[in-house]
């Protein structure tokens, strides 16, 4: 028999390298190399087993198998492709307190009352005791004969309960509190994680059980653990939120059975999260007299358009330094404009502390919106009142061009649905929009073209 080798791999990249470094060559990443025992010699010769499933034509794979069934919520449906397919694994991540389990909860409880001639539904908490999560259910109403609780951190005792239960969906609270007792190290190391994620991965598989996992992230926003955790699984969701907002948003960053450009809207009250179909005003005052410095504006979340309404303040500075402030937009792009603003049309706000906003808590960073941030200071700055009805889409170059944006034609339905009578779009790509009663647009090629119609 040949001698066992011991190699060090990266658990980032999954370089390997005969001896150990503190960095990995490959990725550049510090503190991932790791000791792995390796015997290329037995790995070169191993024996061919006959399978365990013979391979099938593709025409005649049964494609039911994979098909999604809803989960009882349609802004996670949405996001999801459809529903939650047979067999996969989904992993939750988000910030503490953003309302991860709140969320998963009521989704096991809505999945139990419409699975009654299916198994119950399974949930396994690392993180809280029983009774808390109890505590939780009967807070938002998810209390269901058919959705069982089980408190543990042991992955073989986790798999046990699966056998013994058959369940028709397992949540898992949290995968950095489970633990293998195969591998060395504590739960939430790096072996560990890639351990129970590759033993849930597998009874899902076997199974056809979709699994539903949270997990940790790090103070960077990245999910805590082995980045091959993010390979394993089959579709990654970021549940995202500002803590003074009862907003909330899902967005999926892998998903293998549908779209990753789709958002889900939810609200956090306290009876629970309640989901929102129709977010677009959450994002808008909703005051009936127009002030200066306020603009309405269309950003594009995925391919769902939100209604955004960005607020701007330009007051004289008591300080050498003048203030710039921003919440919800782009910082540097506030400046670029600003810069802009001064160049191009000799709007001078060197002297002033500016203060750009947007309303309920909405954030975008897209282009998109430079035009609306623009005339907001200017109506600001000059203390003039917009044009009541005005919706404006637009990127604003350095030269002061309007560029073109992507999917204008959705963002000006969305307008004209919430009532908008104007619109003032790039001429950029116009001649393909299509035809909207009660919406006129006006296309514009250059910021002062712009700023003089959407100004009275």
């Amino acid at each position: 028999m040949a001698k066992a080798k011991t190699i060090y791999r990266c658990t980032e990249c999954g370089w390997t390298s005969p001896k150990w470094s503190g960095q990995c060559r490959e990725c550049s990443a510090w503190g991932t190399v790791e000791e792995n025992a390796s015997d290329g010699a037995i790995a070169g010769g191993t024996v061919a087993i006959p399978p365990r499933r013979p391979a099938l034509p593709i025409a005649d794979v049964d494609g039911d198998r994979a098909r999604s069934r809803p989960s009882g919520l349609g802004e996670l449906d949405r996001v999801l492709g459809g529903g939650i397919v047979p067999g996969a694994v989904v992993l939750l991540a988000g910030e503490p307190g953003v309302g991860k389990s709140t969320l998963l909860l009521d989704v096991a409880a809505r999945a139990a009352s419409v699975s009654q001639d299916c198994g119950p539904v399974l949930y396994v908490t690392g993180e809280e005791s029983s009774s808390q999560v109890k505590a939780r259910a009967m807070r938002i109403g998810a209390l269901d004969e058919r959705l069982l609780l089980a408190e543990d951190h042991d992955l073989a005792s986790l798999l046990g309960h699966v056998e013994a239960v058959s369940p028709s969906l397992l949540i898992v609270d949290s995968v950095q509190t489970i633990s293998s007792p195969q591998v060395e190290g504590g739960a939430g190391g790096v072996a560990q994680v890639r351990a129970v994620a590759a033993g849930l991965i597998r009874a899902a598989k076997e199974r056809d059980l979709p699994v539903l996992l949270v997990g940790h992230v790090t103070k960077d926003g990245g999910i805590a653990g082995p980045r091959v955790l993010e390979h394993l699984v089959d579709v990654v969701c970021q549940f995202e939120g500002d803590r003074h907002s009862r907003l909330r948003l899902l967005r999926a960053v892998k998903n293998r059975y549908g779209p990753t450009d789709e958002v889900g809207c939810f609200e956090l009250i306290e009876s629970g999260i309640r989901e929102v179909p129709d977010p677009s005003g959450l994002f808008l005052s909703g005051s009936s007299a127009n002030v200066p410095g306020t603009c309405v504006t269309v950003s594009l979340e995925g391919r769902r358009p939100m209604p955004t309404e960005i607020q701007a303040l330009v007051a004289a500075s008591a300080a050498g330094s003048p203030r710039r402030t921003t919440s919800g937009v782009d910082h540097s792009r506030v400046a670029m404009i600003l810069a802009v603003l001064q160049a191009r049309l000799n709007l001078d706000v060197s002297s002033c502390d500016v203060y750009v906003s947007t309303v309920g808590g909405a954030k975008s960073s897209e282009p998109a919106l430079d035009l609306a941030i623009a005339i907001a200071v200017v109506t600001a700055r000059e203390q003039i009142v917009p044009r009541p009805g005005t919706v404006v889409i637009g990127e604003i170059g350095l030269t002061g061009e309007i560029r073109a944006s992507t999917g204008v034609g959705r963002r000006l339905q969305e307008a004209a649905r919430l009532g908008f009578t104007r619109a003032i779009v790039p001429a950029k790509g116009a001649q393909d929009l299509p035809r909207i009663e009660g919406l006129s647009v006006l296309t514009v090629s250059d910021l002062a073209t712009a700023i003089r119609a959407a100004l009275p």
